[in-house]
């Protein structure tokens, strides 16, 4: 059934306002919830005293929860038109806890591809303490991996949308496998790019708010065929710049 533009409008107002606060406390940093950003390490180098003092100041639980706050902070605008899809599949009734459901299965994927994110931060912190490199190192990875094919193919999956069932169990578990499928294609495409913030010694902040930019724009993206190929992919770029005319005018 057809949305009418005032529902979609709530559920996009809904989403982006949830998203905003969870900016807020990413950038307030509340009980130092994005606790690699306070990773010092002895110069004695690796070993397994060192490794655990490193987990004693940055326990993983604390690490988790940051990721997923930065998760929901950036990939939930992401998710505005999944969302409408499931409303605008299903009944009234349904339409609420079949969106959690989505949302449930796409954290779920994003929440165990942390726990690999947060393991693989504590180890290059372990490595390289206060450091840069790797950061950079995983910019060039994200550089490459952001025009190749296989992360156009990921893209162009992102955009199938699963048919839901209208009735009973059917309608949660067809809304929770989606949510999976969509969380599997976000992370193929922007895993890299999310890991890129979490790396850096300083300036996470403004990592982040770059890197939502790109991945939100390149999700308005329309598919393309996989190919190899530099694409600037600034569709929210000018689309900005097109309400801002407006706004002008």
């Amino acid at each position: 059934m057809r949305l009418s533009a005032k529902l979609r409008c709530t559920i996009s107002l809904v989403i982006i306002s949830i998203s905003f606060l969870t900016w807020i406390i990413l950038f307030f940093n509340p009980s130092q919830i994005m606790g690699v950003e306070h990773c010092h390490v002895s110069a004695s180098g690796p070993s397994a005293e060192s490794w655990k003092m490193l987990i004693q100041m940055n326990p993983i639980i604390s690490l988790l929860i940051g990721w997923l706050v930065m998760v929901i902070a950036m990939m939930l605008p992401k998710l505005i038109f999944p969302i409408q899809q499931i409303y605008s599949k299903n009944f009234k009734p349904n339409r609420f806890p079949a969106s959690l459901f989505f949302v449930l299965g796409y954290v779920s994927v994003w929440t165990a591809v942390g726990l690999l994110m947060v393991l693989v931060i504590l180890s290059l912190n372990l490595w390289f303490p206060n450091s840069y490199l790797p950061a950079i190192g995983i910019a060039m990875i994200a550089l490459l991996w952001q025009f190749s094919p296989i992360k156009q193919k990921f893209l162009n999956r992102g955009h199938n949308h699963k048919t839901i069932s209208a009735f009973g169990w059917l309608v949660y578990r067809d809304s929770l496998v989606y949510g999976l499928e969509h969380g599997v294609w976000c992370i193929g495409s922007g895993w890299a790019l999310m890991l890129f913030p979490m790396l850096l010694p300083q300036g996470h902040n403004a990592a982040m708010l770059a890197v939502t930019f790109i991945m939100i724009s390149e999700h308005m993206e329309h598919p393309q065929k996989p190919a190899w190929k530099l694409d600037g992919r600034l569709k929210l770029y000018y689309y900005v710049k097109a309400q801002l005319g407006l706004i002008k005018k």
